[in-house]
């Protein structure tokens, strides 16, 4: 499913654990779905997913489910 979504102004966020480089990923709540960019790339293209495919996500990377980094 392609979900649509207005990126401008959203508020832009990296985990604290990245530190001061950009080599991560970025996360923004917009209209009830949450859009993820490469920080290295801030212009360049999103993806967009559901709150509860990105909340399942979140809890399979916490439970382990995808392998050590």
């Amino acid at each position: 499913m392609n979900i649509a979504v207005d990126l401008n102004g959203a508020q832009w966020r990296k985990s604290t654990y990245s530190g001061m480089e950009n080599n991560c990923l970025e996360v923004a709540p917009v209209e009830g779905h949450v859009a993820t960019r490469d920080s290295k790339d801030p212009a360049g293209p999103a993806l967009v997913f559901s709150q509860e495919a990105w909340t399942a996500f979140v809890c399979g990377v916490t439970a382990g489910e995808f392998g050590a980094a």
